[in-house]
């Protein structure tokens, strides 16, 4: 089953239709297939699963929760005019692609990725007996035709330990990754913590739980949640898990 608590929420129509949106998608909503090697829960339209009421939520257009078997991946593929974040959750993630960068991303770390004008890439999984789990993001880009890149950035539990990482932004903050798009990304790990995010008029809120059990404003959200706020002034968690968040701009144009 893949969908939205609330039916009637298309994933950009509802944005000029609705004032403010606090929709959960629990993690049986979403679509998910297991390959053998890949295990895969998509939140939006992704590869043979195509819904075209959930397509993204605004910039957003991609988030998929992988568990990549030992000794298996993703082999040499393309992208174009995307930026996409991988972010370890456990395991470790090996890369390789067309512009000769070779890197492995550890658990807590982010591995980015500006396709641009077009770039192939391949990832996998280099343990023989672990198993990688990963969470895929992919933001629309501010700019198109820009030269490809890549990064990675290791990160330490102190620093989102009950508190806001900021890994990346477009939005002028100074983050590890910088984003042509206006757009942010955090993560955090809570302990019995507490934390708030204020949004800005006219932005789009998508919060995702990897693990654990936290309350978004009041509500539960377990592992594989996620929340799809818009003309939210603010956001506030509670619990022990670990939290993803992206801070997105509302857009139209979105390439399936």
């Amino acid at each position: 089953m893949a969908g939205l608590a609330n039916s009637d929420m298309d994933s950009q129509k509802t944005i000029s239709g609705k004032a403010n949106v606090f929709a959960i998608q629990r993690a049986d909503e979403r679509y998910c297939a297991d390959h053998g090697w890949l295990k895969t829960c998509h939140s939006f339209s992704f590869a043979e699963y195509y819904d075209p009421r959930n397509l993204n939520w605004g910039a957003l257009r991609v988030l998929n929760d992988d568990t990549i078997a030992p000794s298996n991946g993703f082999p040499m593929h393309p992208h174009r005019d995307m930026e996409i974040l991988t972010y370890v959750l456990s395991g470790a993630l090996e890369h390789k692609d067309s512009m000769g960068n070779e890197g492995i991303v550890k658990a807590g770390g982010v591995q980015y990725m500006s396709a641009g004008t077009g770039v192939r890439h391949s990832e996998s999984n280099p343990s023989n007996d672990t198993p990688l789990h990963l969470v895929q993001m992919w933001v629309l880009p501010g700019r198109k035709g820009t030269k490809p890149s890549y990064g990675q950035v290791d990160f330490t539990d102190k620093e989102r330990h009950n508190k806001w990482l900021l890994v990346a932004s477009g939005m002028g903050d100074r983050a590890p990754v910088a984003l042509t798009q206006n757009a942010s990304f955090r993560v955090a790990r809570l302990d019995n913590g507490v934390l708030e995010y204020p949004f800005e008029n006219g932005r789009l809120g998508f919060l995702f739980v990897a693990d654990g059990s936290v309350a978004a404003n009041g509500s539960r959200l377990d592992a594989g949640d996620a929340l799809r706020t818009s003309g939210l002034p603010s956001l506030s968690l509670s619990g022990s898990g670990e939290v993803l968040l992206w801070d997105v701009p509302p857009t139209i144009e979105v390439p399936i």
